[in-house]
């Protein structure tokens, strides 16, 4: 499977808005903003939580909450602020929110398709 990255911009409650460089994981939980983007968009921590990385290592990181608009759809998502060295990530609750899925054939983003009961 192949690597995908897709650009988008995230927006803060006070009209702030950052470019980002996203690799779209669909084994990552939330979506993660890097350091440096969530202070230029003024987030704060609105509570932490703890994770656990792929080869088991528990990682706590603070929550905050951003607008972001891809390409594809746009709207409110949790994202963990990352620390210094942390990478951006596009993570399934995003996708989920936003009503997009990872197409793994052609590594793009297309929407979900809904199933009525």
């Amino acid at each position: 499977m192949g690597i995908t990255y897709i650009e988008g911009s995230v927006r803060g409650d006070n009209g702030k808005q950052a470019t980002v460089r996203f690799l779209v994981d669909s084994g990552a939980t939330y979506t993660l903003l890097p350091h440096g983007t969530w202070q230029a968009i003024g987030l704060s921590p609105k509570r932490s939580l703890i994770f656990t990385l792929a080869d088991g290592t528990p990682i706590e990181r603070q929550i905050s909450e951003c607008y972001i608009m891809l390409p594809e759809g746009e709207g409110h998502t949790p994202v963990i602020l990352g620390e210094p060295g942390d990478e951006a990530l596009l993570g399934v609750v995003t996708l989920e929110i936003l009503g997009l899925v990872l197409n793994p054939f052609t590594r793009t983003l297309q929407p979900m398709r809904m199933m009525l009961a």
